[in-house]
């Protein structure tokens, strides 16, 4: 009687353990499964998404005294993760263009007219992509990933026309 107890005891925690040692790469294949389904419904929403962006962007306010213009997206796409809470963000370079807003303090700075690099901010959450209109000025994506180190971690990146 006790040998067999210990042998159902030992199979039970032989099964457990192989479970456990299965279970983190089971997860790391479902999230990556995950990333791979969020990564192309950002393509299929991505000129809506620009449009939001845009829209959210303008109305923000920011940078003060400005009126936002124009933002042409580059074609290619950096994803990134969130350390903490595994969200999936894409990053896309944009170049945006302003006018100074009557009263607004910025009518006379010769550099308004200037062309901005930026980084547009697209966060999935978990459902489906969104943007708050978040730009990161002067900072492509891979620079953006870099000075966010602490809080973000490469994922991948999609040239035009190539995944990589």
């Amino acid at each position: 009687m006790f040998w067999t107890w210990l042998i159902i005891t030992a199979s039970v925690a032989l099964v457990f353990s192989l479970a456990l040692w299965r279970i983190p790469a089971w997860l790391r294949q479902r999230r990556r499964s995950a990333n791979d389904q969020a990564r192309r419904d950002f393509h299929l929403q991505r000129e809506r998404l620009e449009c939001v962006f845009f829209q959210t962007a303008a109305v923000s306010g920011k940078p003060r005294g400005l009126r936002w213009v124009d933002c042409d997206f580059d074609d290619d796409v950096t994803y990134a993760c969130n350390r903490q809470s595994g969200q999936l963000a894409a990053l896309v370079a944009c170049t945006i263009s302003f006018e100074a807003v009557d009263g607004g303090g910025m009518e006379h700075v010769a550099a308004v007219g200037n062309l901005r690099a930026a980084t547009a901010v697209f966060e999935f959450n978990g459902k489906q992509w969104q943007t708050l209109g978040r730009a990161i000025f002067n900072l492509n994506p891979t620079e953006t990933i870099e000075h966010f180190r602490d809080q973000l971690v490469l994922v991948g990146q999609e040239s035009a026309g190539r995944v990589a």
